[in-house]
This record gives structure tokens, sequence and C-alpha cells, in this order.
């Protein structure tokens, strides 16, 4: 099954490059030919086609080794990017609400997939929403003493930060709780499943884990990660 999705999303690799490449040079042609305020959302196309494109260039996030470079990441940068591309677009009726730690450690990992991760999670979120009223809510803290078991060893691991997304949606089918983080599981309507497996498989990668709470008006998704330790390494 591992084989047959990587498989598959080297091919989605291929077939994205094309038409993103003429994305970007159109957003490039828009941005040198606007004012001031829409070049500032050509801008974003242009830097969203980029950020993508990177993506698609580590299609490895369903097979192989992650291949993952680790700095220190400012998590309230991700989640600012996160913020604006989902108001300028998908979430641009949900009204955001922001609880943050400003005394947060960075995180050691990827800049653009971290955005990815949170990316997706808003991006559910908001399509879970009421048309009117939708909410969600980020929220980042530091959890001191937060360990969580590693199955089948008798290790515990260390992951204090703690950012939640959390909407006020119709929740989560419990038929789909089990499986929600396995590759084309969706409770949308022409959903593709991909999504939250690929949440899990980036949030895995930065040594971290993902969990999620839901009912009727209110579904949390809590990532958990560990901080930098300044020396190239995680705690």
């Amino acid at each position: 099954a591992a084989r047959s999705v990587g498989g598959m999303a080297a091919m989605l690799a291929h077939e994205i490059k094309n038409p993103l490449a003429g994305i970007r040079g159109a957003a490039q042609l828009i941005e040198a030919n606007v004012d001031t305020g829409d070049r500032e959302l050509a801008a974003l196309i242009r830097e969203e086609a980029d950020r993508v494109a990177a993506l698609v260039n580590r299609m490895e996030a369903f097979a192989g080794p992650d291949g993952l470079e680790r700095k220190p990441v400012n998590i309230h940068e991700v989640l600012k990017r996160v913020r604006k591309v989902s108001e300028t677009g998908f979430a641009s009726k949900v009204a955001f609400v922001e609880e943050y730690d400003p005394s947060l450690p960075p995180v050691p990992g990827d800049h653009d997939r971290l955005v990815q991760v949170f990316l997706n999670l808003v991006k559910n979120a908001a399509e879970a929403c009421p048309e009117d009223g939708g909410e969600i809510l980020l929220r980042t803290v530091y959890r001191h003493g937060e360990r969580l078991a590693v199955s089948g060893s008798g290790r515990r691991i260390h992951l204090p930060l703690e950012v939640t997304v959390q909407d006020n949606g119709r929740g989560i089918p419990e038929e789909l709780h089990r499986t929600l983080f396995d590759p084309f599981v969706s409770g949308k309507q022409g959903g593709q499943g991909l999504g939250l497996s690929l949440v899990a498989k980036i949030v895995d990668e930065h040594a971290g884990a993902v969990a999620f709470e839901s009912e009727p008006r209110r579904t949390v998704f809590r990532v958990l990660l560990p901080v930098d330790t300044g020396k190239g390494g995680v705690r």
C-alpha cells in the first residue's frame, strides 16, 4: 500500500509541475502590471506557487526517507502565513480567533511543510464551519512536562509545544474517527482523503504527534511538537 501511494505521489508531482509553473508565471505578469493593492495579492499567489513547488519537489511525503532539513522555525510565523492564505481564499467568510503564547521557543523543522500541515487543518475547519457565524480558533501553548508514551517501547517523548486548530462546524462522523488519518478516508463529498494523511506524515517527520476530538459545533485538532535545543537538536 505504501508503495502504491508513493507511486501515486510521484505521478501527481509530475502532473502538477507544469500548471504550477503557468500559475506562477501569470502571477508574475499580474504583479508587474497592477496597482499596489492588487500587487500584494499577486505576490501571495506567486509565493504560494513557489511553496507548493517546493513541496512537490519533495513528494516523498508518502514514501521513502523524509529528507527533512531541520532549522529553527517560529510556529507563529507559520500560523501567520496560514491565516493570510486562508483569509484570501477558502476562509474569507470565517472569523479567526488567535490565542498565542508569545514566549514559545522555535520548532526544529521545515517551515513550508509545517505551513502545509496547518493549511490543511484550517482548510478542513473552514469547510466544516457554518455559512454564518463560522469561527476558527488558533491556539499555541507550552505544556511543561508533556510526555507521550512511544508504542511498543518503554520510552516517553517530550512534546511540550501544542498548536490547536478548533472550529465550530458540524463535527466529524464517529464512524471515521478510527481511520481519519489513513489515505483516501474523507467525510467530504468528493474529497480525496489525502489531506489528513499528509498532515500525519509531516508531523511524524517532525517527531511530533497529532490527535483530535470532535462533536457537533466543536472539533479540535492538536499538533504536539518538540522544541529546538539551539544546537540543531530537539528536546
